[in-house]
């Protein structure tokens, strides 16, 4: 009996081989081209990887009834033929997912076989797998986990990684483990191929554009994204739309009435503030007065938020005014202090003691039931103690506003191209000529003049100034800047520039005020609700318009480094509240690559900020090149060479990153290694001593590059930012290389 079921068993596989034969040969004569890829199994497509299966699985039954050696020689006798896709099961090795490999066309088979893997995951966005492979259920090993290099440590982070910031290359490898490990001329390919892949799809998408606009041109249609944009980023693959510019700005005001990203946002919960109980409804009116670095008015604000009760806060370092104020109703100017309606409270003790003896709660139920008389003091008005409105005026500001309104401006056809709202050079120096009675020359020189004050450019950027048919562009004509950027409503401002460390001192102020105000005690969340509808918001809105043509290459590193992170905290709240939460990687590329800022007279992402200024124009994770061109205008903004501690300090709004604070010029150095300290020693490294594990944020991976040329410099970076007994731990591991390295997931919600 059981050599009849052996023979059935064999006879089954018999025809599975055959049927298989015959299949791969009606393949062949249908595609001759794929005659040699049937050479490498596991490539000719899933009709052939289930006819593979079919012969594993014939294999298996066989297995079951006879020795492996008999097997062997069934496998030779009846697999070996014309076709050639089969060897000796001595020969032949088979991985995880049931794909089978030869011994010596191991290598040809993965670089085969990796191009087409990697565009069934383009197609489905479902990212890469790591190359180096996880251990199968029956602890066989691929023979690329075995030869791991000396400089990486042992990761256990195999889990998929979400979208980065919608700004990457798709394509681009996902799960890398560092950012610069060095390829072996043993290691298998995967990794070239995947570039070279993502490359090959820049490309393809490239050519679409490139025929798509050709295509427009010739039609007659308007160029909205040509390159003569003022600086406008340089654009990834997926950001190939072009919007109408005349459309946007019509639509513009109907989608502000109907949009409220307020309505989307969700509120994490807090172990001190129950965010889901609504505030108490008043009548009246609590004023709160505070001022800079007051540690009592932070207690005084949480006391309050606890209690339910919504307050207006007065800080007197960023409302002058009201210091007199203060002392005028109070009799001194010591804060914090509150005021419910017209009747002083005082400051946080004698609240305490009101919420102690219980009268507290009659306090409230008068603010319920009686409205502000007129002796109660006011909430800050708009423009209150603001000077951002103020100045002298620009003389060339004037002229050029009054050019604009006498030439023509309009679309115009230059070099086969055709670029919006533009004039041409001659017009300009006409209108010169006659209203400042110049001479043609005497012209030239003075349009070049404004033109070096940012008021236009030309559109392809070819030179300064020059007489005849070169096509200019104003600066708030340029479809980039109506419609990406977001403080430049006023169109050209008649006021001199204010000079950029003037600027950056009164942002400094203001953004200090608001995340005291604003963020919650540990600085990792914020109310953006009251933010978004405070005085301090509206005064930061005013403040950011000034920063259109302002100078701001004098800049020193310390200066630098202040001014472009504090900015960066603030457009990135500024985005959130105009687009709301980012629940994808769409609305993660808008936050990220199109939310801009018009600052000196060219435009910057949050993205352009980030890698372009204070990585010193580095490459984006998983980007294929550099935020700024050789010739872009903002490199020489840029600093010298990355600065590894700015991802620490930069808070894109998500509760996977650091905290929120100022940095002020004279202390950036201490107060970026505070911050690193902060981050790295509460959730950025967390150490596992039993399971030998370091648990790192997702950042330490994304950038690894700004910290070192391999994991393992990766990690002796970060341990200079750890408490000195988890940093021996940490390095200790490191020495005897038992550390293993897992990538904590990245919480992409929203820090509210």
């Amino acid at each position: 009996m059981e050599d009849q079921h052996l023979l059935e068993k064999k006879e089954a596989s018999s025809e599975a081989v055959e049927k298989l034969q015959a299949d791969t040969s009606a393949i062949q004569i249908e595609d001759p081209d794929k005659e040699g890829k049937a050479q490498n199994t596991g490539h000719d497509g899933s009709e052939l990887d289930n006819k593979l299966d079919d012969v594993s699985d014939a294999i298996k039954n066989v297995n079951d009834g006879k020795s492996k050696a008999d097997t062997d020689e069934k496998i030779n006798d009846e697999v070996i033929g014309d076709s050639g896709l089969a060897q000796t099961k001595s020969e032949v090795e088979v991985n995880n997912d049931g794909q089978e490999y030869s011994g010596d066309d191991k290598v040809e088979s993965n670089r085969d076989s990796g191009p087409k893997s990697e565009e069934t995951n383009l197609d489905d966005n479902s990212g890469q797998n790591d190359l180096a492979k996880e251990e199968d259920g029956n602890g066989d090993i691929e023979s690329t986990h075995m030869n791991q290099k000396a400089d990486e440590i042992p990761s256990e982070d195999n889990i998929l990684d979400p979208v980065f910031d919608g700004t990457e290359v798709p394509g681009m490898e996902v799960n890398r483990s560092t950012s610069t490990r060095k390829l072996d001329a043993d290691q298998d390919s995967s990794g070239v191929v995947e570039k070279a892949v993502a490359l090959k799809n820049f490309v393809r998408e490239k050519s679409a554009v490139a025929v798509s606009t050709v295509l427009r041109r010739l039609s007659g249609k308007s160029d909205d994204a040509s390159v003569g944009n003022f600086d406008d980023e340089s654009k990834d693959v997926s950001d190939i739309s072009e919007v109408n510019e005349s459309k946007f700005v019509s639509q513009k005001s109907v989608e502000k009435s109907a949009w409220n990203p307020l309505n989307y946002i969700k509120k994490s919960s807090d172990v001190d503030v129950d965010y889901t109980v609504p505030p108490i409804t008043m009548k009246g009116r609590i004023i709160l007065y505070t001022k800079l670095g007051c540690q009592e008015s932070k207690i005084f604000r949480l006391f309050l938020r606890t209690k339910r009760l919504r307050f207006v806060e007065i800080n007197i370092d960023v409302y002058p005014s009201r210091k007199m104020e203060l002392e005028k109703i109070s009799g001194s100017t010591s804060v914090p202090k509150v005021f419910f309606n017209e009747i002083l409270i005082g400051g946080l003790s004698e609240l305490k003691n009101l919420d102690e003896s219980g009268r507290l709660e009659e306090k409230i139920d008068f603010l319920v039931t009686e409205a502000p008389l007129f002796e109660t003091p006011s909430p800050p008005f708009s423009g209150e103690d603001d000077n951002s409105s103020s100045g002298a005026v620009d003389e060339l500001a004037l002229i050029v506003r009054k050019m604009k309104e006498s030439i023509t401006v309009k679309d115009r056809l230059y070099k086969m191209r055709r670029f919006t709202n533009c004039f041409l050079g001659s017009d300009a120096l006409d209108f010169l000529s006659e209203d400042q009675y110049l001479e043609r020359p005497e012209a030239v020189e003075f349009a070049r003049k404004l033109a070096s004050k940012l008021f236009f450019r030309h559109v392809l950027d070819e030179n300064l100034f020059e007489d005849g048919n070169h096509v200019y562009r104003f600066l708030d004509d340029d479809p980039t800047v109506v419609s990406q950027c977001h403080n430049i409503s006023r169109g050209i401002t008649t006021f001199k520039p204010k000079p950029i460390a003037e600027i950056a001192s009164r942002l400094r102020v203001l953004a200090s005020a608001m995340f005291e105000a604003y963020a919650f005690e540990d600085g990792c969340r914020v109310d953006y609700t009251s933010l978004h509808g405070s005085e301090e918001f509206a005064r930061y809105l005013r403040i950011v318009e000034e920063l259109q043509r302002v100078e701001i290459l004098d800049l020193s590193r310390e200066e630098k480094l202040a001014f472009f992170i504090n900015l960066y905290n603030m457009m990135a709240i500024h985005a959130i509240l105009i687009l709301g939460q980012p629940d994808g990687a769409l609305e993660r590329r808008k936050i990220f690559g199109e939310f801009k800022y018009v600052i000196g007279g060219s435009t910057y992402s949050l993205s352009a900020i980030q890698n372009g200024i204070l990585r010193g124009n580095q490459r984006p994770p998983y980007n294929l090149k550099k935020p700024f061109g050789a010739k872009d205008k903002r490199s020489k903004v840029a600093l010298p060479y990355p600065e590894p501690l700015i991802h620490f300090a930069l808070v894109c709004g998500t509760r996977s990153g650091p905290a929120l604070r100022c940095y002020s010029p004279g202390k950036i150095d201490e107060e970026l290694l505070d911050a690193a300290r902060n981050f790295l020693r509460s959730v950025g490294v967390l150490i596992d001593l039993t399971a030998k594990t370091a648990y790192a944020s997702k950042i330490l991976k994304w950038y690894s590059i700004d910290f070192g040329k391999s994991e393992v410099e990766v990690i002796k970076h970060v341990s200079n930012y750890l408490d000195p007994a988890d940093s021996e731990v940490l390095l200790d591991l490191l020495t005897s290389s038992e550390l293993k390295v897992t990538y904590q997931p990245y919480d992409w919600g929203l820090n509210c």
